[in-house]
């Protein structure tokens, strides 16, 4: 308990959702018609944002399904599932104030008759056994010490047949982190595990792989294209420095610079239940 209020506390943004309309107003958007669009530079929280979100939606046949976001952030993904794959979407994320930002931008979007959004932790989803087509998550198990509990709670909500989806932040030698990173300001709430790890668990679970991707190279390019603007521009209305504030940069260049000299790498990919 003391751990998931620690890590809450480390990503909360008081007055999130109000901050978001404000910059909206300065940038001239009419709130009775805010698009995706002009929220997409905050609502996801994960290297490459909505374009690498797409790429993973578009990896399988995903209309008209039920998905669950585990970690959900502000729902930006969500939306993306709902508005262009026609699907039911359900997002839980252990921040209460992410959790109402999300309802909020969905209502802002006119999405919210398709999206939901619950407050949960992702080691104890409070949904019943094969509630889902699909389970959905994206740089959330870093913060999850309990693995294996945090993958078999993912299989038991997910239906036969079913597919999981990643994208996500792993080691890829022993090197040691330097702190602070997007997710966690030091090691005490950073549960970095090797890529291995979590397919051995996967396996064990018996789930099949069906697809693998290494996006670290993706990674790395779209970092030195948002570093290469912030230092031409300045950090943007509408950008991932809305939730992390002045800790943005190091906490960015931190984790380009750790993805460069291969302490960690980005990998997507898709599970099947069997």
């Amino acid at each position: 308990m003391q751990l998931n209020q620690d890590i809450e506390r480390h990503y909360l943004k008081e007055g999130l959702f109000e901050d978001i309309l404000s910059r909206l107003k300065d940038q001239g958007v009419d709130l009775n018609s805010v698009k995706r669009d002009d929220i997409s530079g905050v609502d996801e929280f994960h290297v490459r944002g909505a374009a690498v979100s797409q790429e993973l939606a578009r990896t399988i046949d995903l209309n008209g399904l039920e998905v669950l976001d585990v970690g959900c952030g502000l729902g930006g993904p969500c939306r993306m599932l709902a508005d262009d794959f026609n699907c039911n979407v359900t997002g839980i994320d252990l921040s209460n104030e992410f959790i109402r930002t999300a309802k909020g931008l969905s209502k802002l979007v006119n999405l919210d008759s398709k999206t939901s959004f619950v407050v949960g932790d992702a080691v104890n989803l409070p949904f019943e056994n094969e509630s889902f087509d699909v389970v959905w998550t994206q740089h959330v198990q870093m913060n999850i010490s309990d693995k294996k509990r945090f993958y078999s709670e993912i299989r038991r909500v997910l239906k036969s047949g079913g597919h999981f989806l990643y994208y996500d932040i792993f080691k890829k030698n022993g090197n040691e982190i330097v702190y602070p990173m997007p997710w966690a300001s030091t090691s005490d709430h950073s549960f970095l595990v090797k890529a291995i790890e979590m397919h051995d668990i996967l396996n064990e679970l018996k789930l099949e792989k069906s697809t693998i991707i290494d996006q670290t190279k993706a990674g790395i390019d779209f970092f030195e294209s948002l570093v290469a603007k912030l230092k031409a521009y300045g950090p943007p209305k509408m950008g991932l420095n809305v939730l992390m504030g002045d800790s943005t940069k190091h906490k960015l260049l931190n984790l380009l610079e750790h993805l460069k000299n291969g302490t960690l790498m980005l990998e997507s990919g898709i599970y099947t239940k069997e």
